[in-house]
């Protein structure tokens, strides 16, 4: 088997679909290995942020015309209209984006990013596409980039080590952080002073998530939340959002 080497920068583009039209939803980046730098075997996702700036707006109309609606077209044309979350994996190239698959859901850590970023109903965004009556109007975000950082157990992605008890999440929210629940479980009565009251059950553990005016201070506020959460072996990569300020610098 012979296949292309794409050389260029991976972006994940994301449209909620009604059967007929694509709404995309805002550009973002995901980590996938475990070491910063992009070292190391891969994951489900270290982290991921979003940023309006990854993708011009000439980038965004021709990925809808030449990657998303072609799909739509042709379920729609075979007799199995799709609705819902279609997710394109890109490569940025020299010669334009390029697909390296496709998902049918919104990303994971890419969506707590984009949550973030949300200022409208998500629940009346889903049901108009839903109902077939999408409207682009509902669709409103934040300009503040954000960013989801990941806190992963011990041994990930290999063998998982759990049970390991979890503090700081109330101080992590209070310098408002979203922290969204992945790997956690209720902790077991006699857990250790200090905690949570939750504990590790998985290998990603928690997804912290924050905004600000600009990327750089996304970047602060995010990891002064995740400075607050502590277990036992958290792995966590540090440079989530590092190649946006190398980028726009």
């Amino acid at each position: 088997m012979v296949e292309e080497f794409l050389s260029g920068e991976e972006v994940s583009f994301i449209g909620l679909c009604d059967g007929e039209s694509v709404l995309p939803l805002e550009p973002s980046q995901d980590h996938k290995t475990i070491y910063e730098d992009d070292k190391g075997p891969n994951t489900g996702g270290m982290g991921a942020y979003s940023d309006s700036r990854l993708l011009s707006p000439a980038d965004r109309e021709s990925i809808v015309r030449t990657v998303m609606q072609p799909v739509l077209d042709g379920m729609r044309a075979e007799g199995s209209p799709f609705v819902g979350f279609l997710y394109a994996g890109l490569m940025l190239t020299t010669e334009g984006p390029k697909v390296l698959e496709f998902n049918v859901r919104l990303g994971d850590p890419e969506t707590q990013a984009l949550l973030h970023r949300l200022d409208c109903d998500f629940g009346e965004l889903v049901h108009a596409a839903a109902s077939g009556r999408q409207d682009p109007r509902l669709l409103k975000f934040r300009t503040d980039p954000s960013i989801c950082v990941v806190l992963a157990a011990r041994g990930y992605p290999g063998t998982v080590r759990t049970g390991d008890p979890i503090s700081g999440l109330e101080d992590a929210a209070a310098t408002g952080a979203t922290v969204f629940h992945a790997g956690t479980r209720e902790a077991k009565p006699g857990t250790q002073p200090g905690s949570s009251g939750v504990e590790t059950a998985g290998g990603r553990v928690l997804g912290v998530t924050h905004s600000g005016a600009t990327l750089q201070q996304a970047i602060a506020n995010v990891y002064a939340a995740c400075d607050k959460i502590h277990f036992d072996g958290m792995q966590i990569r540090r440079d989530i959002g590092r190649k946006g300020l190398t980028r726009w610098q």
